[in-house]
């Protein structure tokens, strides 16, 4: 079943970035409700562009959002203590955190196994090392193949390993979608127990109607095994178009979660 997490409690965000610096609890817990109800399974929380203390921001923002939610949080930023802080004020009960991210590079590695070992979480690993993110899908799944062994051979179960294929803008190389694609098809058809996510919102970067780009990338990309998403949970064209696919793909019992949807008035084609 697609895995939800909601994109929106991200610093990288003017709003959010002043609602940590402000200590706006009510504004972050209002953010993340509405995540929820809109039908996140999970939250990412980044507060790294905050100013500040960055640990005592990322467990601040932890803390704040599992007082208000009951779902575990993808603890995101590209510093290796944000992460372990976030991880040490993640609350286990609601639910095993994820990660995000590590990647094939050394340096990043060696800093990250050991917090990854230590609390057991999940983790997205990105198809990316020194050289960068490859330009092709062979160099992509090479590089997936490297780190599904590193964190295998560190005792991290498969089925805890997210591989995030990268989404590079199309507007940049009109091939970029489909790489993607074919990395998911492929690391999917070598370990079928590891799950596969990324953010869609990168693909249409720079292009008109950029909703409706990512709308029909996210529905290419499930059929290829994509597993998790992280996409804005609020939109309720994209979060009605997900369960559709969801039951079109043959992952809802008797088209059960669809029906419930309907009923609960959550099909809807606003734009």
């Amino acid at each position: 079943m697609m895995l939800i997490i909601g994109e929106k409690l991200n610093s990288a965000r003017k709003q959010v970035r002043e609602m940590i610096e402000n200590r706006d609890v009510k504004a972050i817990q209002d953010l993340a409700r509405n995540q929820v109800e809109g039908g996140a399974e999970m939250l990412d929380v980044n507060s790294s562009a905050a100013s500040g203390d960055k640990e005592e921001n990322m467990e601040w923002l932890v803390k704040t959002v599992q007082e208000a939610v009951d779902v575990p949080l993808c603890i995101d930023s590209p510093n290796a203590e944000e992460i372990e802080k976030g991880l040490e004020a993640h609350n286990w009960d609601k639910g095993k955190a994820l990660i995000n991210s590590i990647t094939g590079e050394k340096e990043k590695i060696d800093r990250l196994l050991p917090a990854i070992v230590k609390y057991k979480c999940a983790v997205a690993a990105l198809v990316m090392d020194e050289r960068g993110i490859p330009d092709n899908s062979k160099t992509r799944v090479e590089i997936a193949e490297k780190l599904i062994k590193v964190l295998t051979d560190a005792g991290v179960p498969l089925k805890d390993i997210f591989i995030d294929p990268l989404v590079v803008p199309i507007g940049t190389g009109d091939k970029n979608g489909l790489i993607t694609m074919e990395t998911i098809r492929s690391v999917k058809e070598a370990h079928p127990e590891v799950k596969i996510v990324t953010g869609l919102s990168n693909i249409s970067y720079g292009l008109p109607e950029r909703k409706l780009i990512n709308q029909v990338f996210m529905i290419l990309t499930m059929s290829c095994g994509m597993d998790a998403v992280i996409i804005d949970s609020t939109d309720k064209r994209m979060m009605a178009i997900a369960k559709t696919a969801i039951t079109l793909l043959g992952e809802d019992n008797f088209c059960g979660g669809y029906i419930q949807a309907y009923r609960e008035g959550k099909l809807t084609f606003e734009k």
